[in-house]
């Protein structure tokens, strides 16, 4: 389905300037990963996570298929709105301004949802030879967005123990 592979395209496109402008924002007089992370988390949060929950609760079967996953049950239907629930708390902190520990804490729960769910990707495609590229791509997607915002969270972490 076309329209999925444009939401797919998205999410890596929106992540990707998230990204560039993330690292101008923590980088532009000095170093500041609090203002780098207030800018960054929300937007690769409702990326991902938001358009990963639409893409569940309305075109589910669809997206299960190109995954090799089956479709169409509860349980994706409770994980598409898990999905939107993490977009939509980072918005609401991310609007209230509820400083960094709110934002980091709502990124961890992000990031450990999505972790496993690379994981679990991973493991059908090892399991179930399921080579689909939305099913192998996940673990690899996940370690480059790992990659790029360890730094900025080990120093606003280090900054708020200082």
């Amino acid at each position: 389905m076309i329209l999925l592979k444009i939401l797919d395209i998205l999410r890596i496109l929106i992540v990707s300037v998230t990204f560039f402008f993330g690292y101008q924002i923590g980088f532009a007089d000095g170093y500041n990963p609090f203002a780098q992370l207030h800018f960054m988390i929300p937007l690769v949060i409702v990326a991902i996570s938001g358009i990963s929950g639409i893409e569940g609760l309305f075109f589910g079967k669809q997206s299960a298929q190109i995954k090799g996953f089956e479709g169409g049950s509860n349980y994706q239907r409770q994980s598409a709105i898990a999905l939107l629930s993490y977009a939509a708390v980072a918005i609401f902190v991310y609007f209230a301004d509820w400083g960094i520990k709110a934002e980091l804490t709502i990124f961890f729960t992000f990031i450990f949802f999505f972790f496993f769910s690379g994981v679990n990707h991973g493991i059908d495609a090892i399991k179930r030879k399921n080579y689909k590229w939305q099913n192998i791509n996940r673990p690899f997607i996940v370690l480059l967005l790992i990659a790029g915002m360890i730094y900025p969270v080990i120093m606003a972490l280090k900054n708020l123990t200082e």
